[in-house]
């Protein structure tokens, strides 16, 4: 059994390197293709700085990611927004991995909008690596998020990450960063139901990754969503549930090889009187 989890361990990571080790939380986004950073929600407490400019309520939620149906390869994410005069403030920690190999995320982050229209937002991330097996030990380092966020009209949205600017290291062997990623992306509302998204991620010493996906808001307290991204291939579909103050959505996304990642997210925010 741990040999098998050792080598779904290394598939996974070989996954995540072909199309950069994105670390996306709420099940909103997984399930429109995975794309992230166009969203107004708490979510951006890790997801995009900038929306946190945005951010009217305070709020926090949790979410969970099982990869190909596996708890040792679990994504357990949690964020939490709170909004002042100045802008807003976030939260986020994320676990990944089990007892013999984990990678954990610690993130400030501060969002601040400079027009009615127009945020700004940045993010500072405490990483650290451990591997139990083989004596490597752990390791940890500080990496920086750069976003915005702008409301070009009624129809259209824009949005735009930089990931780890600073090419924090991973490890010293072989001189291994963690990901610098650039994003870039595009929102079309074809009506109050129908939202079409749209987003590129470029990690600079790989390939980059389209992803486009829909949202259907069928009725007041139901959203439907599909997505696909194409670096690696991965079609994704969901749902959305409102209750008054908190909200259940519900995310998969299906790998032609390797099957189902679902993930399940609780987020609470109290509604404006």
């Amino acid at each position: 059994m741990r040999f098998t989890v050792s080598l779904i361990t290394f598939l996974f990571s070989l996954s995540l390197l072909a199309g950069g080790e994105d670390n996306i939380v709420g099940a909103r986004s997984h399930a429109i293709g995975q794309i992230s950073i166009l969203h107004q929600d708490l979510w951006n407490a890790e997801n995009n700085p900038a929306g946190l400019g945005f951010q009217k309520q305070f709020g926090g939620g949790f979410s969970y990611e099982s990869p190909f149906m596996l708890n040792e390869l679990a994504y357990k994410a949690a964020v939490f927004a709170y909004p002042t005069s100045m802008g807003a403030f976030g939260l986020s920690v994320g676990q990944f991995g089990y007892s013999q190999y984990s990678e954990n995320k610690i993130g400030i982050s501060y969002g601040q909008r400079l027009s009615k229209t127009f945020a700004l937002g940045v993010q500072l991330n405490y990483l650290s690596t451990q591997i139990a097996e083989g004596g490597y030990g752990s390791n940890s380092a500080l990496s920086g998020t750069i976003g915005l966020m702008a409301n070009i009209s009624d129809e259209f949205s824009l949005a735009a990450v930089v990931v780890n600017p600073n090419r924090a290291k991973r490890s010293s062997f072989q001189d291994e960063r963690y990901p610098t990623l650039l994003k870039l992306g595009l929102a079309y509302n074809f009506s109050e139901k129908v939202k079409l998204l749209s987003e590129v991620v470029k990690d600079i010493d790989f390939d980059a990754n389209a992803k486009v996906g829909i949202e259907y808001h069928a009725i007041e307290s139901l959203y439907l969503r599909v997505g696909y991204a194409s670096n690696p291939a991965l079609s994704t579909f969901g749902f959305g549930l409102l209750f008054k103050d908190f909200q259940l959505d519900f995310a998969s996304g299906f790998h032609s090889t390797l099957g189902f990642t679902p993930q399940i997210s609780l987020s609470f925010s109290p509604t404006k009187d």
